[in-house]
């Protein structure tokens, strides 16, 4: 009855609910990028077997060809081979996040037309298709963040507002000058030493964030510690570790969960704001910010800026939207109307 009730306030904020179909709907386009956006064709017949290249790499002698490299299916000479030796079938868009279209009639970055609806970057790659693959980087990249450094804050606001006392004190004035550190300079050292990866990036920022959930779990843990029930439990000999776990645990959560879509968006921001100013993942990635810093860099091309200003004012947009959704969902002060 209760996630009924939840559910149905949830679905009766019609903002939260349309922002959540919208964010699915991109979520699986960017999830099926290589379907929509790729320069291997879905399906191939060639001399009457059939070619699977999004899932498997064929060679040009595969097709007619004199390499054993990679076919390259723009290539004049194969895509004739295959076209008078059978067929194949090319995604809506025919290009990744990292061809480089070298048969380009204007300079890059060139503007929108019927074979780049978004126009190209300043190396000629599709920016549409950079926008499908770098929406699900970045949100892959900022729920992962968002879930471990949660886990880790729920945990040491947990520990700090059961136990109290010493304990307490100790990690709070562990957690204040943990979070007085200068984020950005110590970015920068770690930058000039090696060149982030996803996994090395991902460590970097979530030393950085697991405090932010740490402040209200810790409130709440307070706070419920010396209800009566709590008490209760002490005097029947329930350990502590299973009375934060299964007793209190539960009224912290359903805080923190509404808090998941900000900490979300905020990781998008942190990552794109890093990947604009050099100091997140390598050029090979299909980066957000890598188009914001080429949309500043090349403004005699306004599509690029525009389009990157759309998507990310939309998916930040969506996920706000979200998140307020679930906060009145969950919040039982507040009666459905």
């Amino acid at each position: 009855m209760i996630n009924n009730r939840i559910k149905e306030k949830f679905k009766s904020n019609k903002r939260a609910y349309w922002a959540t179909i919208i964010f699915g709907t991109v979520m699986i386009i960017s999830f099926l990028a290589e379907f929509i956006a790729n320069d291997k064709p879905l399906l191939l017949k060639y001399n009457n077997n059939f070619y699977f290249p999004i899932f498997k790499t064929y060679t040009d002698i595969d097709f007619g060809g004199d390499f054993p490299t990679p076919a390259d299916y723009r290539d004049q000479y194969i895509a004739n081979n295959i076209k008078q030796n059978g067929w194949m079938i090319m995604p809506l868009i025919p290009y990744s996040y990292n061809t480089v279209d070298f048969f380009l009639s204007t300079p890059t970055p060139s503007a929108p037309n019927k074979n780049h609806w978004l126009g190209t970057d300043d190396e000629g790659r599709d920016i549409l298709a950079r926008i499908i693959y770098g929406i699900r980087l970045s949100v892959i990249f900022a729920f992962l963040l968002t879930v471990i450094s949660s886990i880790i804050g729920i945990i040491c606001g947990a520990v700090q507002g059961y136990f109290g006392g010493k304990t307490d004190i100790i990690m709070q004035r562990f957690i204040e000058i943990w979070d007085s550190l200068p984020q950005l300079f110590i970015l920068i050292i770690v930058a000039s030493l090696f060149a982030p990866t996803f996994w090395s990036l991902l460590i970097i920022l979530l030393f950085f964030s697991w405090t932010s959930l740490t402040g209200m779990v810790r409130a709440e843990f307070m706070r419920t510690r010396n209800f009566e029930y709590v008490k209760a439990a002490r005097i029947l000999g329930i350990s502590n570790w299973r009375i934060i776990y299964r007793h209190i645990l539960p009224n912290a959560l359903v805080a923190s969960i509404t808090f998941i879509p900000f900490l979300i968006s905020e990781a998008i921001v942190a990552l794109t704001a890093l990947d604009f100013l050099g100091l997140g993942l390598p050029q090979e990635y299909p980066s957000l910010g890598d188009l914001v810093r080429q949309g500043k860099d090349n403004l005699q091309a306004p599509w690029i800026g525009i389009s990157i200003f759309i998507v990310l004012s939309t998916l930040l947009t969506l996920l706000i939207f979200i998140g307020e959704g679930v906060r009145d969902a969950l919040d039982s002060r507040k009666e459905q109307t």
